[in-house]
Order: C-alpha cells, then sequence, then structure tokens
C-alpha cells in the first residue's frame, strides 16, 4: 500500500503543483475566500466528488467512503485563507492580489489535501471506514473557521472519531516531517487596554493626571507577574504603545495592545482574572481609569497521545525513521486547536524548506515559499495515515 500510495502521489504531483500555484497567485483575506472556494469545488466537480459547501460560509467538506464505511470515520482538514502581506517572491505564480499574501502555506495545505482526496477516492476499494475531508476558511483571524465549522455539525454525520492536520515548516528539510505528543501550540488571547487620565501643560503637574505613568507601572507590574510562570510555560507581551503626546503636551489617554499565550487551559481562566485584578490596583492606586479588555482566542493545541503515538509508527514506515523528527512546543497558535479539545487530533509538521535552492524564508514573511516536492509528501503521508489509524 505505501509504494501504491507513493506511485498515486508521484502520478498526481503536477496536477497538484498546478492547483498549489493557481491558489497561490489568487490569494484572499480570511471570511472572503469567496473565489478560493469556487476554485476548490471547481476541482472536485471536475473529478466527479460530491461535496457539502457552505459551512462556515466557504467552508466544504467531501465524505469518501470505503468498505465498511460504519466502521470508523476520519477528518483531515486544511485551511484555505491568506495574509495581509505583499508579496516579493519572484516566481512565475507570485500573488496577483497586491497586498495579500500565502505567506502561511495554506494553499499548499489545500492543495495537498485535495491531492489526498483523489488518492483515496481510487483506493476505494482497498481501504475501511469512511473519511471526511475539511477545507476550511479564516484560520488567520478571530474568531477563526474551526469554530464555526464545528457550530455547523462539522464534526458530526457521520461522527468524527480521529482528526489530523499538517501544517508547512520551513524550518524543516523538505523530505521530513514532525510531530509531538501531547501539548504542542499555545492559546492566544487579545489585550487592549484604555487608560484614561486627565491632560494639560507638563510644566503644571498639580493640574493633570498622567496616563502614561499608571500605563508605565501597569506594564511592568503585569511583566513581573508572569515572570514567576516561565515553567508553563506562558507569554505576556506589549507590543503596541501610542499616547500622542508631546514633549510638554501630557495626553488624556494612552493605549496599549498585547497578547498573552499560555500551554495551559486553566492557567489561562486564572491568568485572565489575575490581570485584570492587577489593572484594577492601578486604577484605584493613581485614581485614574483603567478598560482592561481581553478578547479570548484560539486554546491551547492538545496532540492526543496514543494518537500520535500511533501515527508516527506510520509515518516511520512511510517516510523512513530518518526523515521523523520530535517537534519543540511553540508559543504560535493555530484555530486547529478547537477540533483538538473535541476529538483526539493530531498536528503535525511538514518539511518545505531547502537550504541549496534557498527556500529558507520563515512563515508570515514577503518571501515565504515552499519547494514543491514537499507536495508529495503531504499528499501521500496524510492518505496513508487516514487508512492506517
Amino acid at each position: 500500500m505505501i509504494e501504491q500510495i507513493k506511485e498515486m502521489a508521484n502520478a498526481a504531483f503536477n496536477e497538484i503543483v498546478e492547483i498549489r500555484r493557481h491558489l497561490h497567485q489568487h490569494p484572499e483575506l480570511s471570511f472572503h475566500e469567496y473565489k478560493t472556494s469556487a476554485y476548490i469545488k471547481s476541482i472536485l466537480t471536475t473529478w466527479d466528488i460530491l461535496f457539502t459547501e457552505n459551512i462556515a460560509d466557504t467552508g466544504i467538506v467531501v465524505l469518501l467512503q470505503g468498505n465498511n464505511p460504519e466502521l470508523k470515520t476520519i477528518a483531515l482538514r486544511a485551511d484555505f485563507d491568506a495574509l495581509p502581506i505583499i508579496e516579493k517572491n519572484e516566481v512565475d505564480y507570485c500573488s496577483t492580489n497586491k497586498g495579500v499574501m500565502h505567506a502561511c502555506g495554506h494553499d499548499a495545505h489545500t492543495a495537498s489535501l485535495l491531492g489526498v482526496v483523489k488518492i483515496l477516492n481510487s483506493l476505494k476499494s482497498e481501504w475501511e471506514g469512511s473519511v471526511k475531508f475539511v477545507f476550511q476558511p479564516a484560520e488567520e483571524q478571530f474568531p477563526g473557521g474551526a469554530q464555526q465549522m464545528i457550530k455547523e455539525g462539522v464534526l458530526e454525520n457521520p461522527k468524527v472519531e480521529k482528526m489530523f492536520a499538517q501544517h508547512v515548516f520551513p524550518e524543516l528539510e523538505v523530505g521530513k516531517v514532525g510531530f509531538r505528543l501531547g501539548q504542542y501550540m499555545a492559546s492566544a488571547d487579545e489585550i487592549y487596554i484604555t487608560i484614561k487620565g486627565k491632560g494639560g501643560h507638563a510644566a503644571l503637574p498639580h493640574k493633570y493626571n498622567n496616563p502614561i505613568v499608571a500605563a508605565a507601572k501597569l506594564i511592568i507590574n503585569l511583566e513581573e507577574h508572569f515572570l514567576q510562570y516561565q515553567v508553563m510555560p506562558s507569554v505576556f507581551a506589549i507590543g503596541f504603545v501610542q499616547a500622542n503626546g508631546h514633549t510638554n503636551v501630557i495626553p488624556e489617554s494612552i493605549e496599549l495592545k498585547g497578547t498573552f499565550r499560555t500551554m495551559n487551559e486553566e492557567f489561562r481562566d486564572l491568568s485572565h482574572k489575575k490581570m485584570q485584578e492587577i489593572a484594577s490596583a492601578i486604577a484605584k492606586g493613581y485614581s485614574i481609569d483603567v478598560n482592561f479588555s481581553i478578547i479570548k482566542g484560539y486554546p491551547s493545541l492538545y496532540n492526543n497521545e496514543p494518537l500520535t503515538k500511533d501515527s508516527i509508527g506510520f509515518a516511520n514506515q512511510y517516510m523512513g525513521e530518518e526523515n521523523v523528527i520530535t517537534l519543540d512546543m511553540r508559543m504560535t497558535a493555530e484555530d486547529f486547536s478547537y477540533y483538538s479539545h473535541e476529538v483526539p487530533s493530531c498536528f503535525y509538521r511538514l518539511g518545505t524548506a531547502n537550504t541549496s535552492k534557498g527556500i529558507t524564508h520563515g512563515l508570515h514573511t514577503s518571501h515565504f515559499n515552499i519547494d514543491e516536492d514537499a507536495l508529495k509528501v503531504g499528499m501521500g503521508l496524510m492518505a496513508y495515515l487516514a487508512i492506517r489509524n
């Protein structure tokens, strides 16, 4: 079966590359992927593959049934939104939508998943159970497409028992993949703070209440609090400060924006309360108004240990043990995490770098690209994992 899947991946490779390049040329932002969705559906229609559409607006689901379709249902997910980045690559398939770019590899995810559809559809008589293919919009922007697709029943009818997703990884050479058992990625919350004081002439301190001083104290107190909990691990960071004062002008207010991330959902909830307590203490201590808002984003991503351990074994069979590595935890976030809190899930990484060709740029950068040979691995390994698990 391994050799058969590899042969089919090789046979489909040129077509899947063409699909990936089309997607790369025509990127669309989260919640606006109408042409992308239409293109995916046109490919499935050409292949005579039935699909369900309009899930979370632009989402698409394909259900393939093998022998004994009620035996199990495995789900595979690919996202297809892009980022607001101006592409600087000099390639024939460079983005034609100025200011929008597939800088996170979602074009490769979608093309690979379409390759898996093609492979498993051709092999339907040789595997058991059902496979649900989830083409998901809006991974890059809160509240994310995964949460909405779950609300609209993507894990039901038939009920999904296990779920997989792969993500491009420019820190890993093409031909390799990476897995991590258990906790892998962090939750991600957005912090918005407005501190309102009383402005005035800087030379007359008795007539103003400087919100910048309170903001400085708040940042320091929050930083010192979270330094105690680095073992969690967690990240608290303020990345935006705007006051619009001047050398001799004390502003009326100051705005702060930041992020809070952690691997522990219980610690996350406790930290939300603690941040509010610290902000309230600052407000009281400085006789100033502090509006501290936390927008709760994606939860932490947990790879089910038995499922991931089995999948590492299957990846070793398909790739060779020397090509399967263990990943470190990452404080980045992914909305696949919503699925991982609903069903046993495995989120793994697909090597896409090629140092000899200079394909080494990171995710979310204007020069990000992949070695397209990764698409062979992407569709082949995912097909094998789907039928073996």
